[in-house]
């Protein structure tokens, strides 16, 4: 859009008879926008005065790039992409958001974000659930967005081939440890351990690493072989050193208003070429607050 002035006066002035419907915010932003020139050339100020003779346009919108849709897409759906490529998409899940739906079917889960954002980039978008995270943790999580890469992903967590790693800070002074367990949920949906393997019980093995620790708690690296609900908070819980947070087993604190359990990182073969890849997600620096190395 183009005007020649006819009369001295302010850009903005200018601006809003040339936009009459537009707003002094959306017109002060085309200027910061480098979207305003006046004789082809771009001017910021608002109160420049514009001499009669003069010409005065208003530059198109420039188009978004791929990246830059797709950053702006994931800020609508309130995602935090760690990566994404034709195959899978890797993000950091945030404490107390369901990863899937549940019988009650809620709307607000990460997998129907990661639906919605597949979707805007593409209508016939999709992404597949691999594996899941318990709502109070927070951390990686990886999706597929086609049904080969799905079943080769999905094969990868039952065989055990993919190394999950977590930080959890707990209560207590913890060591390093491992235990295994056969874990079974009551009808309530806690999870127990159970004294013996029954057809009900699951197979959790879980082991850990002391990071850093003072009289009160520890920061333990966390690496888990099975993926079974609650399995980390069930077994620290069992050496007496409860997820800080983790009220349901056993601890007493909740400084950080969350349960303090974050999934780091995870490493697995592509789906496309089979080559090894690693992602990460960095947990609450607070959680360091007062700890020392061992």
């Amino acid at each position: 859009m183009r005007v020649t002035v006819s009369e001295e006066g302010t850009l903005l002035d200018h601006l809003k008879n040339m936009q009459p419907s537009t707003s002094n915010n959306v017109l002060r932003k085309m200027l910061t926008s480098q979207r305003v020139q006046v004789d082809e050339s771009v001017i910021y100020r608002a109160k420049h005065i514009v001499q009669p003779g003069q010409i005065i346009e208003i530059l198109p919108r420039p188009k978004l790039t791929i990246e830059e849709k797709q950053e702006v897409s994931a800020k609508e759906h309130d995602l935090d992409i760690i990566h994404e490529d034709e195959h899978i998409l890797v993000v950091s899940k945030p404490a107390g958001l369901l990863s899937v739906a549940t019988n009650k079917l809620e709307r607000d889960t990460l997998h129907n974000r990661c639906v919605e954002y597949c979707k805007t980039n593409d209508r016939r978008g999709w992404c597949f659930i691999v594996h899941r995270l318990d709502k109070a943790t927070s951390g990686i999580m990886i999706f597929a967005k086609n049904e080969n890469s799905k079943r080769y992903l999905q094969e990868q967590f039952s065989e055990r081939q993919v190394h999950r790693q977590y930080v959890a800070l707990v209560e207590g002074i913890a060591e390093d440890g491992a235990a295994t367990h056969h874990l079974i949920e009551d009808k309530t949906l806690r999870v127990h351990i159970s004294e013996r393997k029954t057809k009900e019980s699951k197979l959790a093995i879980t082991s850990w690493q002391v990071m850093k620790s003072n009289d009160i708690a520890t920061l333990l690296h966390v690496l888990i072989e099975t993926g079974r609900r609650h399995q980390i908070r069930v077994a620290l819980a069992d050496h007496g050193t409860p997820v800080a947070g983790d009220r349901m087993h056993g601890a007493e604190n909740n400084l950080y208003g969350r349960i303090c359990l974050h999934a780091t990182a995870l490493e697995f073969l592509h789906p496309f070429d089979d080559e090894p890849v690693r992602f990460e997600s960095e947990y609450d620096p607070a959680w360091n607050h007062g700890l020392k190395n061992p």
